[in-house]
């Protein structure tokens, strides 16, 4: 049976500043790095062996994949970057304080924003700070103005179905380094989850999510591989 492993990056500068990031290029924290490097220890411990990884274009995604197959001995091993792992893009929230947000928009809306399955922030405007639909790594890439959760789940799924499916079903086991929402794409899918729970669904920051897959790449086992830091699993479909 196959292994997956899906982890989310170590803490970044904006997650330590409590900023909507999204597609913006934070990168780790020391934190964020030890994070990463303790994945990559707890990878090692398991009964994987990984021969395929799976990464973002975004650097606190890379960087986490990085220092996390260091530390499983693993540097050697070929890594996959690609938009569709990239970060939910927030829209105009992005760079925004979210307290602050939530002080002027309301906690109610800024909830619906940050946590409705359907419901998208509003839109980035054209030539914003953090527009990066000029970006040489999204070179004929329609750059999303601002995504909800579903619309994450639209880009995440083909890539899932067209490329990362086939490794493991040829037999090898996979890691993924990618961010909140794009892993919480992955776990809908995986596991069945309904549109109105799959929001509550929390990854911790550098804390591999195991999985054990069947034939069919139906869940068969799920564990947080550091279980003093896990949070609610998603239940067995």
């Amino acid at each position: 049976m196959p292994k997956l492993a899906l982890v989310r990056h170590g803490q970044s500068e904006w997650n330590l500043q409590n900023r909507f990031t999204g597609w913006w290029d934070a990168d780790l924290t020391e934190k964020g790095e030890a994070e990463a490097k303790k994945a990559g220890e707890l990878l090692k411990a398991s009964d994987a062996d990984f021969r395929a990884a799976f990464t973002s274009v975004q650097i606190r995604a890379i960087r986490t994949m990085w220092l996390a197959l260091t530390e499983m001995g693993r540097a050697w091993l070929p890594v996959e970057k690609d938009w569709h792992l990239n970060e939910r893009h927030y829209g105009g929230l992005t760079g925004l304080d979210k307290a602050e947000t939530a002080a002027k928009h309301g906690d109610e809306q800024v909830h619906v924003w940050r946590r409705s399955y359907d419901i998208p922030p509003p839109p980035m405007e054209t030539g914003s700070e953090f527009d990066l639909s000029t970006d040489p790594r999204y070179d004929g890439v329609d750059v999303p103005a601002t995504e909800s959760l579903k619309l994450t789940l639209e880009r995440v799924l083909p890539y899932w179905n067209d490329t990362i499916a086939p490794v493991l079903q040829s037999g090898k086991d996979v890691v993924i380094a990618a961010h909140g929402n794009s892993l919480r794409a992955l776990v809908k899918h995986l596991f069945n989850v309904p549109d109105e729970t799959i929001t509550g669904i929390e990854i911790p920051t550098g804390n591999p999510l195991f999985i054990e897959l069947d034939d069919d790449l139906k869940p068969v086992s799920v564990q947080y591989l550091d279980a003093d830091r896990g949070k609610p699993l998603p239940e067995l479909p």
